[in-house]
């Protein structure tokens, strides 16, 4: 993934409607040039209004309709650069008689009734439980990966079997982090974390998890690309770490107390196109409507 903000400008393609459907679009206009008028559509998980079912909806973080088939980026890992942007093919579509009929690799057979909410907006009702899914459209040259990647930092930690630490720095206080060599971010449970203190290099299947936890991040007032990450280790505490991506697989904890910087290597990528993932004990991930906290910036400091 290239690390650069990217400039976002949206291309004006048909015109503006107030939520309505696409059966009341100009008649020159059809569904099919409708869903294909923006190569990406970002699933705003947020803004979801009803009980939301629709696996394939809760993973992608887009979605695109490109010659009857099927596109999404599930993958954080990857993104902007997997499948020239639109992510992998996960089935095909038709937009017969006015509806969205999905069929999904996993999901099987999916109809929607399409709304369209603004310039480059668009509502899917699923037409079995009501449920309203709301999708931004973008081009490919202008949507912020950057941005997405960020903004979605928790799916991003889950998406490695394991994070093994291949970096302290000698400056810093001895403290009791220092013993930990692996962390696992966990897809069904997006609070739950494990730690390690396995010797690096050790196979992960072979692990032996010592402590289990919870973690959050947060954002930080006036930064995008700077998080703040704390692990609640029952036994010494929490655990509080400025968090940077240095790339797709890895990412640096620099803990303010002990001023010591740790680097993470992603060990074994989660590609979440199946059912399961490779590691059985992890579940394929859904993503929710998450708030998240903000905190003030903490500045770096050697001991």
């Amino acid at each position: 993934m290239n690390f650069k903000k990217l400039l976002i400008t949206l291309l004006i393609v048909f015109p503006i409607l107030n939520s309505c459907s696409v059966d009341e679009f100009n008649d020159t206009i059809s569904l099919e040039e409708v869903l294909t008028s923006y190569e990406l559509w970002y699933v705003d998980i947020n803004s979801t209004q009803g009980n939301p079912d629709v696996p394939f909806l809760l993973k992608a973080f887009t979605i695109s309709f490109k010659n009857s088939k099927l596109y999404a980026n599930n993958n954080l890992v990857g993104i902007g650069s997997l499948g020239n942007g639109y992510g992998l093919q996960y089935g095909f579509y038709n937009t017969r008689n006015g509806y969205l009929e999905i069929d999904h690799d996993l999901d099987g057979n999916i109809d929607f009734e399409v709304y369209q909410e603004s310039i480059d907006e668009i509502v899917l009702k699923d037409t079995y439980t009501g449920t309203l899914y709301y999708l931004i459209g973008y081009q490919r040259s202008e949507f912020d990966y950057d941005a997405v990647f960020y903004d979605n930092i928790e799916y991003f930690l889950q998406e490695y079997i394991a994070w093994e630490k291949t970096y302290t720095s000698p400056e810093g206080e001895i403290n009791e982090f220092d013993n930990e060599n692996f962390l696992a971010f966990i897809p069904e449970n997006i609070n739950k974390f494990l730690s390690s203190q396995d010797e690096v290099g050790t196979d992960v299947d072979l692990l032996f998890w010592d402590y289990e936890g919870e973690y959050e991040v947060f954002d930080v007032e006036g930064v995008d690309d700077e998080k703040i990450l704390t692990l609640d280790y029952d036994f010494f505490g929490i655990e509080e770490f400025i968090l940077y991506i240095l790339n797709d697989g890895k990412i640096e904890l620099y803990h303010p107390s002990s001023g010591t910087t740790y680097w993470f290597t992603g060990r074994e990528n989660i590609q979440f196109k199946n059912s399961l993932s490779k590691q059985t004990t992890k579940k394929d991930r859904k993503r929710f409507k998450v708030k998240r906290k903000t905190k003030k910036r903490i500045e770096r400091y050697l001991k």
